[in-house]
């Protein structure tokens, strides 16, 4: 039993029936799963099994043609990524989306403008109520530095960073806003083994420490079978397993399209 199995709380995010087409092509054909609070739900499946589309449709970046999401126990339609992020749903990137010339400390920082109440000009000059503001932000990011043990870096060009660590970086700024959830695109995607070990570590304390629900998609079955509590496996755009690590292990038709080919 996995020792965070007694935190699981109750359903928090729910894929209901989602359906997606870009012109004639399904990208996923009614899906359904749900995420519980406080667990590590992976996603799995070969490469154009839409585990992408599905983090985009739970983000707001898509929006299904059939289905629902419900997020807190309520229905949600049409939000886009800004309002998705504002109810506590954060996501990285596969592709790094960072500010490559900015700094660790202001590519952080920026995952705190959601946060932030002052208006622009007032930001930009640092003053009164905007400058306490910034004070407090700045605290939040510091401890999220020194979570994810980059003070090193901190005045450093993200460019500069080795890939590894510009991934932490990226997860970093994710948790600057704070999330209830976090969606995890990929997050090993690159790394070495020392890397992955890593971000394994990373993952599991946001999850513990902060309480923090992570959705991820990882394609090292390694990484998803130690730190998930649940696994769902989609195949061609349909879910074709979903479960524990040990029952998805198990399930035949999962073997047969994607842990049997080369995992």
């Amino acid at each position: 039993m996995n020792d965070r199995a007694h935190r699981i709380g109750d359903v928090i995010l729910a894929v209901d029936r989602v359906s997606l087409a870009f012109g004639g092509v399904k990208a996923l054909s009614d899906v359904s799963f749900d995420v519980r609070e406080h667990e590590v739900r992976a996603i799995i499946g070969p490469n154009g099994a839409g585990k992408s589309s599905m983090l985009n449709v739970i983000n707001g970046v898509y929006h299904p043609q059939q289905g629902t999401i419900r997020y807190l126990g309520r229905e949600y339609h049409d939000m886009d990524p800004h309002e998705v992020a504002e109810s506590g749903i954060a996501r990285t990137f596969q592709s790094l989306a960072l500010f490559k010339g900015m700094s660790v400390l202001d590519n952080i920082m920026s995952g705190r403008n959601l946060k932030m109440r002052s208006n622009i000009l007032l930001q930009a000059l640092r003053i009164g109520p905007a400058l306490r503001e910034e004070i407090e932000h700045r605290e939040v990011v510091e401890r999220i530095i020194d979570f994810l043990e980059i003070q090193a870096y901190r005045k450093t060009p993200v460019g500069r960073l080795p890939y590894g660590l510009q991934k932490r970086v990226d997860l970093a700024r994710a948790l600057a806003m704070e999330p209830r959830v976090l969606l995890l695109d990929e997050p090993m995607s690159g790394m070495n083994m020392e890397e992955k070990q890593d971000m394994c570590r990373f993952i599991l304390d946001v999850n513990d420490q902060f309480g923090t629900t992570v959705v991820l998609i990882e394609h090292d079955m390694s990484v998803v079978m130690d730190i998930s509590d649940r696994v769902v496996v989609l195949d061609y755009g349909k879910k074709i397993g979903d479960g524990s690590p040990d029952e998805v292990r198990a399930n035949q038709a999962v073997v047969d399209a994607y842990l049997g080919v080369s995992h």
